[in-house]
């Protein structure tokens, strides 16, 4: 089954997708757009292009496991894309994954404006499959 991934954010969202195996997920891209009703078209529309059957999108709790503002703001906007997309949308616990991301980054050296335009789609992608890893060691069975 092809999966997408969303990293919501205020200025840029990331958005990566799986191979229909759910062995690996890719980065597709970054989408700047801040009016959250044309991201939300936006991101419907690469739901249809790219035959995904499941959305995943970062759900940003708290270190303590709480639900700020920011992880309220992806769940209304998972439901909302849930009745945009008629696909079933998962929220999945974020945190530490731009983290993650940026010691990639360091990792590699990448500097600059290609890290700043390429973070947000390779945290999707760590959301993306860590989403896949528990599914494959929960034998698909998605409890969480």
């Amino acid at each position: 089954m092809r999966i997408l991934a969303v990293d919501l954010g205020d200025v840029r969202t990331g958005i990566a997708v799986c191979d229909q195996q759910e062995l690996l997920a890719s980065p597709v891209c970054v989408i700047t757009e801040r009016n959250r009703e044309k991201l939300l078209e936006k991101v419907a529309q690469l739901a249809s292009g790219e035959r995904v059957q499941e959305v995943v999108v970062g759900y940003p709790k708290n270190m303590d496991g709480s639900a700020g503002e920011s992880a309220q703001k992806c769940a209304a906007f998972a439901a909302r894309l849930h009745e945009a997309c008629s696909l079933p949308v998962r929220l999945w616990d974020e945190r530490c994954t731009t983290m993650s991301a940026i010691g990639y980054f360091n990792a590699t050296d990448t500097r600059g404006k290609k890290r700043k335009q390429t973070i947000d789609a390779a945290a999707a992608t760590i959301i993306l499959q860590d989403y896949l890893d528990f599914r494959k060691n929960q034998g698909g069975f998605v409890t969480r």
